[in-house]
């Protein structure tokens, strides 16, 4: 199961991380152009069949400029995640926040609009949110154990407040239903992000529109899953 091996359940130890000196126009710049570089190829070629020869090639820069921002490959990698997972993860608690408030933590279909739509948004976005979503596909396909502990580490928190959430919804759900069914549903929101599925966008309709439906049927899918009863 993707999610158990990404995310597991135990709480990693709390670290006091400090924060990084503010940087010039130039040197933002320059990180920024090595991150969109880093994420085109390792969204065409993977992340073992990208050098950094081909990352600073593209990106225009030396390699002392990858080691001073970013010190590894390893932590290159990570840092492609974190620029765009950090946004959407605080949306998609932002969002679970509110809907466990405003429904008294009841309605399952809010709660799964907060883990759906947010995602979604980010792979309509045009500056490199196509290219983020093969890299997640790359990150599902390639074996990583460095990646998948990042991963963990940082981001494990958001599916146990959202399995938190739905399991109250869903009390007669075991731990290990929960999972699977959330499970399945993380690799429907990935399949659903990268626009591979059959139907495809009418002539007419934005893709904006598209999106939103997208977003409506996954979440009537799902919650129709969540409440499912127990397998005999």
């Amino acid at each position: 199961m993707h999610c158990v091996d990404i995310f597991p359940s135990a709480f990693g130890p709390f670290s006091f991380v400090e924060p990084e000196p503010i940087m010039s126009k130039a040197q933002f710049s320059t990180k920024e152009r090595i991150l969109d570089a880093a994420e085109t190829l390792f969204a065409q070629y993977g992340f073992g069949g990208t050098s950094l020869r081909q990352v600073t090639s593209q990106a225009d820069v030396n390699i002392a400029a990858v080691n001073y921002h970013f010190g590894s490959k390893e932590n290159l990698v990570n840092e492609v995640f974190r620029r765009r997972m950090d946004e959407m993860s605080a949306q998609r608690l932002s969002r679970l926040q509110e809907a466990v408030k405003a429904e008294g933590g009841g309605d399952l279909d809010a709660i799964l609009a907060a883990f759906v739509e947010p995602p979604l948004a980010m792979a309509q976005d045009h500056h490199g949110g196509g290219a983020f979503i093969r890299v997640i596909a790359r990150a599902y396909a390639e074996k990583n154990d460095g990646l998948r502990r990042f991963l963990s580490e940082q981001y494990g928190h958001v599916l146990r407040e959202f399995a938190k959430a739905i399991s109250a919804c869903m009390p007669g759900l075991s731990k290990e239903e929960l999972y699977w069914r959330l499970d399945f549903l993380a690799g429907a929101l990935t399949y659903a992000m990268a626009d591979f599925g059959i139907i495809k966008r009418p002539h007419g309709v934005s893709e904006t529109e598209h999106r939103q439906r997208a977003a409506q049927e996954l979440i009537r899918f799902a919650s129709a899953g969540f409440k499912a009863g127990k397998i005999n």
